[in-house]
């Protein structure tokens, strides 16, 4: 899929963890509104039934790093269910009048970890009960930081997150001793594929309600961090105050470095041919393309014991590569696919038919227009098909054909 954001947001966890208040607590740090914030999770008041939500936003020291902190408390929490927990977030989320994107995030990050507490205790979603999570927190995590994101826009950023780091040792909760990471944690984790890295410390780093929020946010996980210019870095600090590291979540803001061109993620996909004819290797190109390759090549080679052969080349997108390989087995007789993940810089093309007269004649001719990021034009080139046609038509060459319609083109996309 093509990458058109204009900022990058980095959540770096692989240290310190995550928690729902260390996310909450680095939005803030990175500028979202606090009074905005802090009046949404006081809003809880009116489908929760309790009384006087506290919500203290602070500086705090963690290892001689400072970072936000944010402490919720409230009166009279009543126990809720699963049920009941859904339905205020969204309906919270409806009074405040979020949008559909906040409003979704604030609806499946709640999900996720109710969906993950009632598989790991074999109960419906209706009577689960959430015990440590189930206090305010969850609820002004979740509600808060939707708002959080919504007043920083970062829903239409791309959201990158490093390895989240889960901790180690053992703890004690309403279910007795259990290892780092808790149970909840490592069931959404699992379910999400999202990687994690034990330790660095003896403790759990990893909340369920943090985790939840994080696999319902990111939209990839990477170890380094991709080519930025870091605009703004927020930190959000946790509860514990640890001796080996700081207790910090670190949020960036920044753009993206390759500011010209777009980023594209393919995957290459070759096999070795030596015994196969030219009608089947005709019939797979052709094939191929129909069932959604993005382009396939034939590379002559020799082969072991000097026998000539082909290498059968083909570019396909993630989500069509089972599709493509096990094609390319089953037409080619293969032992095996090679396949390796690539990543292009691009232009973004897009075909504007014109009317073109030749002759007396009034033809129509597609053209592929190219555009960098910034939308500037690079590339004028009209389709072939449509110009060959023209060219048989009206008795011309066709490199004069090519040259009209690339006139005309500069023409109506390049004046002023």
């Amino acid at each position: 899929m093509i990458e058109v954001s204009d900022r990058v947001v980095i959540i770096d966890c692989q240290v310190a963890g995550i928690s729902g208040d260390m996310i909450l607590g680095a939005l803030l740090d990175l500028g979202a509104d606090v009074n905005r914030v802090v009046n949404a999770i006081k809003t809880l008041e009116e489908f929760v039934k309790c009384k006087n939500i506290e919500v203290d936003v602070k500086d705090v020291i963690r290892r001689g790093f400072r970072a936000k902190k944010v402490d919720v408390k409230a009166d009279d929490m009543p126990k809720m269910d699963g049920t009941e927990f859904i339905e205020t977030i969204e309906d919270c989320a409806e009074k405040l009048q979020l949008t559909d994107r906040a409003k979704a995030f604030a609806s499946d990050s709640i999900k996720t970890l109710l969906e993950t507490e009632a598989k790991l205790h074999g109960e419906d979603i209706s009577s689960v009960h959430l015990h440590e999570a189930g206090q305010i927190d969850t609820l002004a995590e979740i509600i808060g930081s939707a708002v959080a994101l919504e007043d920083l826009g970062l829903f239409d950023s791309k959201i990158y997150s490093t390895p989240v780091a889960v901790g180690g040792g053992k703890f004690k909760f309403s279910h007795g001793t259990v290892s780092s990471p808790a149970p909840a944690t490592l069931e959404i984790l699992s379910f999400k594929g999202f990687p994690l890295v034990g330790g660095p410390v003896e403790s759990e780093l990893a909340t369920p309600t943090g985790v939840s929020i994080l696999v319902n946010l990111v939209d990839e996980v990477i170890r380094f961090y991709p080519p930025i210019r870091p605009l703004k870095i927020g930190y959000g600090a946790g509860t514990k105050d640890f001796k080996e590291m700081p207790n910090i979540l670190r949020i960036v803001l920044s753009k993206p470095f390759n500011h010209s061109l777009l980023k594209d993620e393919v995957v290459v996909l070759e096999t070795n041919l030596d015994d196969v004819t030219g009608e089947v290797v005709g019939h797979i190109v052709d094939k191929l393309l129909v069932e959604g390759a993005r382009d396939v090549s034939i590379i002559p080679i020799f082969t072991k014991k000097n026998r000539p052969g082909q290498i059968l080349k083909v570019i396909a997108d993630k989500e069509n590569v089972e599709h493509i390989a096990r094609l390319l087995i089953e037409e080619t007789g293969s032992l095996g696919v090679r396949m390796y993940p690539c990543e292009r810089r691009i232009l973004l093309r897009e075909s504007i038919p014109l009317e073109i007269m030749i002759d007396g004649l009034k033809e129509e001719a597609k053209v592929k227009v190219s555009r960098d990021r910034k939308g500037e034009i690079l590339q004028i080139k009209p389709e072939y098909d449509d110009v060959k046609r023209i060219a048989e038509k009206t008795s011309k060459p066709l490199r004069e054909v090519i040259e009209i319609v690339k006139s005309k083109a500069r023409n109506l996309f390049l004046k002023g």
